[in-house]
């Protein structure tokens, strides 16, 4: 499977052979996913994916989003123990993260061309040695849209995944409207977020882990703020934002919690998968914390052209005499390749007597 465009490339695309969506009927039903990967457990989350694309391809989504690093789960080990004593699931989580265009790859890509409808989902990517929080986007005809990743780790993060660089942050215009993705604490780096915002989303999907650790002792790790900062980038940017959101279940916690300190680290539940509309209202159903299930609305396109008439920070709310944000698109790269250039035949010859006669 080819991407459809080449990976973490730098400018808004279009998806050739697609239309942009009909401006007369702009509406259609998303879904946000809100359950439990199977930890570690490449395969296993696999058949969990297809199975929930069903449930919501049944209930006429058209797009259905899975959370932060869905596959294979979150590694929240790095938050309840300390670095020596997590290694002990550095290979196990290593040999169960996705390479793009793998055959478990190829698998959800045939699954959303089987049943008719887009997908985004966050993986552990693994490139090489390393592994990368990483998002796809797949068309419904199973085409690869987008791959892209989380630009900077947050916090002990760092001890498992490496860095993306700007082109990661890209919005595609596609049939179903300009799409992006972001991941969990991307949505407080507000320069991030305006570099998505210049590029007009329509949908905006924000991938969340769980709101599970350390309740009631770090508030920015909980529900509360978090869905705020889905909700007011849907007012920001003027667009829908869909936030799936993963939930700790008892599987998880029974593998990484070995002592009762770390279990009330790491409480069950968390989950509060969340669809905005871009005047920030909250749509479509809640399901409870500690449920599995998926959260269905419908949207209307055509309601973005009545938020940004109020507000359109990249538009007529703008003032780029006054600010302006540098985005540097390039793909960074550890080595880069330049092959030697031919050297013409009377170059070596002239460069041979010039020689000879020296020596004379």
């Amino acid at each position: 499977m080819q991407l459809r465009y080449p990976n973490r490339i730098s400018s808004t695309t279009k998806i050739k052979g697609k239309k942009t969506p009909s401006k007369t009927h702009p509406k259609f039903i998303v879904a946000a996913a809100q359950a439990a990967p199977i930890l570690m457990d490449l395969d296993g989350t696999i058949d969990k994916t297809i199975a929930l694309m069903k449930q919501a391809a049944d209930q006429g989504a058209k797009l259905v989003t899975f959370p932060e690093t869905w596959i294979p789960g979150y590694p929240w080990w790095i938050w309840i123990t300390n670095p020596a004593m997590g290694m002990q699931h550095v290979q196990r989580y290593f040999n169960n993260s996705m390479e793009v265009d793998s055959p478990e790859f190829k698998r959800l890509a045939k699954a959303a061309n089987n049943l008719n409808i887009w997908l985004s989902f966050g993986f552990s990517e693994r490139d090489g040695g390393s592994l990368y929080i990483s998002q796809a986007l797949i068309d419904d005809e199973g085409q690869v849209v987008l791959s892209r990743r989380k630009l900077k780790p947050t916090h002990v993060e760092r001890t498992v995944f490496g860095d993306g660089d700007g082109s990661d942050l890209k919005v595609c215009e596609t049939a179903i409207g300009n799409v992006g993705m972001l991941n969990c604490w991307e949505h407080l780096q507000p320069l991030s977020k305006y570099a998505m915002y210049s590029q007009h989303e329509h949908i905006h999907i924000a991938a969340w882990p769980s709101f599970s650790l350390y309740r009631g002792a770090a508030h920015a790790l909980g529900a509360e703020v978090n869905n705020n900062a889905s909700q007011i980038y849907a007012v920001e940017g003027g667009c829908f934002v869909l936030a799936p959101c993963g939930v700790v279940d008892q599987a998880m916690q029974d593998i990484l919690c070995t002592e009762d300190a770390q279990r009330q680290m790491l409480q069950l539940g968390g989950g509060a998968a969340r669809i905005y509309g871009p005047d920030g209202r909250q749509l479509g159903n809640i399901i409870p914390e500690l449920e599995e299930g998926i959260v269905i609305a419908e949207i209307d396109l055509g309601l973005i052209s009545l938020a940004k008439s109020i507000t359109d920070p990249v538009g007529h709310y703008a003032r780029p005499d006054a600010t302006q944000l540098i985005l540097n698109r390039e793909r960074r790269v550890p080595v880069s390749s330049k092959l030697a250039k031919p050297v013409a035949a009377s170059v070596i010859s002239e460069s041979a007597e010039a020689i000879e006669n020296e020596v004379v």
